[in-house]
């Protein structure tokens, strides 16, 4: 069973960094894609960052220049560094990965529980 585990999340001012990391555990026989996305209340889940096995990165708009998405493939974990924050980055963020976990198995998306990111005025 595959289990994605997030941190790093909290309170910060606005201009403010955060760092969050995801990291998988369990069978994973590969993986793909990795990457994070956010939701507030009311509202659908977002993109903010991808980032493939090979290193090439995708970014929402809204956070390209402030954001920085990084993976380290021997520990199966994402990274998130976040720099001048806003106050309208407030979300829960969530961890996503795309894996295989045997050698068998189909690509299937996993998340992680989300984390609170609340950025103050």
């Amino acid at each position: 069973q595959v289990q994605l585990v997030e941190s790093g999340g909290g309170l910060v001012q606005a201009g403010g960094s955060l760092r969050l990391s995801c990291a998988a555990s369990g069978s994973i026989f590969s993986s793909n894609a990795m990457g994070w996305y956010r939701q507030v209340p009311g509202k659908q889940r977002e993109l903010v960052a991808t980032v493939t096995s090979g290193g090439i990165t995708n970014y929402a708009d809204s956070v390209k220049g402030r954001f920085t998405i990084s993976r380290d493939n021997a520990k199966s974990t994402v990274y998130l560094q976040m720099n001048s924050l806003k106050p309208e980055d407030t979300a829960v963020y969530y961890c996503n990965a795309r894996l295989r976990p045997n050698w068998y198995s189909e690509w299937v998306d996993y998340w992680g529980q989300g984390t609170q990111v609340t950025v103050s005025s």
